[in-house]
């Protein structure tokens, strides 16, 4: 990827997180509104998550634009784990939200059971509700189409959290219009819907925080990665036995380390051409900025 080409990118992921922000702060304060007005702690708890998607859009402002920097002495390697560190506080943050959700929400049903008397939602609770389902389904839909164009993932991680909060819209709706127009009897829907849809704002922040920790502690590419790669290195007429195969992820891009066995019969250039052979098939597979390094060893 050209320095040009790094520069798009840049521009095009501020250009989606800032339309995402921008929906955000929106909703936020709109829900905030509504949830203290209307007397709906589903709505504010789907605030508090507005927020946290607010929050969120400036950490990946912040840690795309060190990510996109070119390789230097201090990072040799380049910065593509920043967007990966993005992607984890992205889903730390989630987790959060989700958890605080839950406990709130837990809270008031236990109260409920206990006797204790829910105060009735307003409409204009259940009118934020349905805003932000509308709205947050809307931006998902434009992020993640960007992320995935992009090559992004701390803009698609941005994404499944403008649909997490869609989701929660959804359930904090139905939660709302079922304590409005149910009766009083049905008002501990309100923070039951708000509990259920935690749990899936929770399930959502692990599956974007488990693979931004495994490649901050270097784990390996899937086997069936690691199995292509040793298939186009074996494709290479004269190269025998790759091993000591080392792989990991480095942001959006990746790292491949091996070593084969060549005639040592052969010339150094006859060997180098070789593996600048290996280095264009290995990259054209999986982009021009793939890291690659082979150690060559003669036949035994």
């Amino acid at each position: 990827m050209t320095k040009s080409d790094n520069t798009s990118r840049e521009k095009e992921i501020y250009k989606v997180t800032l339309c995402g922000g921008a929906v955000n702060l929106l909703l936020l304060v709109f829900k905030f509104v509504a949830g203290v007005t209307a007397h709906s702690s589903a709505m504010i708890a789907d605030a508090v998550h507005s927020l946290s998607d607010f929050v969120t859009d400036i950490v990946v402002i912040a840690f795309v634009r060190i990510s996109g920097k070119p390789q230097d002495e201090d990072h040799e390697y380049g910065h593509g784990k920043y967007e990966t560190f993005a992607t984890a506080l992205i889903g730390a943050a989630l987790l959060i939200v989700g958890i605080g959700i839950f406990a709130d929400s837990a809270s008031g049903i236990v109260g409920f059971m206990r006797g204790e008397r829910l105060e009735a939602p307003g409409m204009l609770a259940f009118v934020a509700a349905l805003v932000s389902v509308l709205s947050k389904e809307a931006v998902y839909r434009y992020t993640v189409i960007k992320g995935r164009r992009l090559n992004s993932k701390a803009v698609i991680a941005n994404a499944w959290h403008h649909r997490s909060d869609a989701l929660s819209s959804v359930g904090t709706m139905a939660g709302i219009g079922g304590a409005i127009f149910l009766g009083d009897t049905w008002r501990v829907l309100d923070p039951l819907a708000a509990l259920v849809v935690s749990l899936f704002i929770i399930r959502v922040a692990w599956q974007l925080v488990k693979p931004s920790i495994d490649e901050l502690l270097e784990k390996s590419l899937p086997k069936d990665m690691e199995d292509t790669i040793t298939a186009v290195i074996l494709s290479f007429k004269g190269v025998r036995s790759p091993h000591h195969l080392r792989t990991r992820y480095i942001g959006n891009t990746i790292a491949i380390e091996v070593h084969i066995r060549l005639d040592g019969s052969m010339t150094l250039n006859e060997a180098h051409d070789i593996t600048k052979g290996i280095e264009a098939a290995l990259k054209e597979k999986f982009g021009e900025r793939t890291h690659i390094g082979i150690h060559m060893e003669p036949w035994k």
